[in-house]
């Protein structure tokens, strides 16, 4: 059995079933695209010739996912992408591509690890209850008993404002 670092080789017949090597079993693009998010190591040879046609595999996949409406690919960067082949900065665009798409992961793991996993969930139920309180006082219904403490809510969320607002700083330093 191969370790879970180890690349993984997934076979392409030509009734376009994917056999994965490690497992013993056929895979859907699916799994593939599991994989990947799981950051696995893979690559999908054509069984019949071992052609290497990973990049093939990866577009059918990115192609399947916005026809099923998870459409993240504007038309515009389509449009832009597609006039970039056969132009003569087509063999800067993937350098580039992939130093912003690293750009923009290690961003994301920046901001996530300032505010925090669960400080916008709290946001987002503290105002869930500000609007089930305002929809109660619409309605004519009595509030339930108000919870003890020192800050209403406002201030509580003037003061978690404060907090993110300080980690935002934080980033930019």
């Amino acid at each position: 059995m191969a370790k879970a670092s180890d690349k993984v080789t997934i076979k392409k017949y030509a009734n376009r079933r994917l056999y994965d090597t490690e497992s013993s079993t056929y895979i859907t693009l699916d799994r593939l695209a599991q994989m990947v998010r799981e950051g696995r190591e893979f690559e999908v040879v054509d069984a019949k010739t071992g052609e290497d046609i990973t990049r093939q595999v990866l577009t059918q996949i990115i192609v399947e996912e916005e026809a099923r409406g998870s459409t993240m690919l504007p038309i515009s960067f389509l449009k832009q992408l597609i006039g970039l082949y056969g132009n003569s900065m087509q063999n800067f665009v993937p350098q580039y591509l992939e130093a912003a798409m690293d750009a923009f992961q290690r961003n994301q793991s920046a901001v996530r690890d300032a505010l925090g996993g669960n400080v916008l969930a709290d946001i987002a139920k503290r105002n869930m209850a500000m609007f089930e309180d305002a929809s109660r006082a619409f309605s004519g219904k009595t509030k339930p008993e108000a919870k003890p403490g020192p800050a209403s809510d406002v201030d509580q969320l003037r003061a978690e404002l404060a907090a993110l607002q300080a980690k935002v700083d934080r980033l930019n330093r």
